[in-house]
């Protein structure tokens, strides 16, 4: 009786890691482009032709604890350099991690 317990809760187990493991994050597209250097990462975004960039189930890490976990949320980052004028753009995903830091701001924003 004890065995066919351990196995039923193996099984359970072992089909809810699958489960959960290929259907709790979402899809981003992860790029950098320094000076128009990638232009699949550049504006005007074509996401026709960027599938080679995207992400499927996107994980991403959290502040003070180990490991990657389910992204919250698609970012995209862009600037100009003050110094040498040079554009700059990021494309990632990132995740909530619930405190009051400038990584979680971004992502509530």
């Amino acid at each position: 009786m004890f065995r066919n317990n351990v196995a039923y809760l193996f099984l359970v187990a072992f089909f809810l890691f699958i489960i959960i493991d290929n259907c709790m994050a979402i899809d981003c597209f992860k790029c950098q482009s320094y000076g128009g250097a990638n232009p699949w990462c550049e504006d005007p975004f074509h996401h026709n032709f960027s599938a080679s960039i995207l992400h499927t189930s996107c994980m991403a890490g959290r502040k003070g604890r180990d490991g990657m976990y389910p992204a919250t949320a698609c970012i995209k980052l862009s600037g100009r350099f003050e110094d040498n004028d040079e554009t700059m753009i990021i494309r990632d995903c990132a995740l909530d991690s619930g405190s009051l830091t400038a990584d979680t701001e971004l992502v509530r924003s």
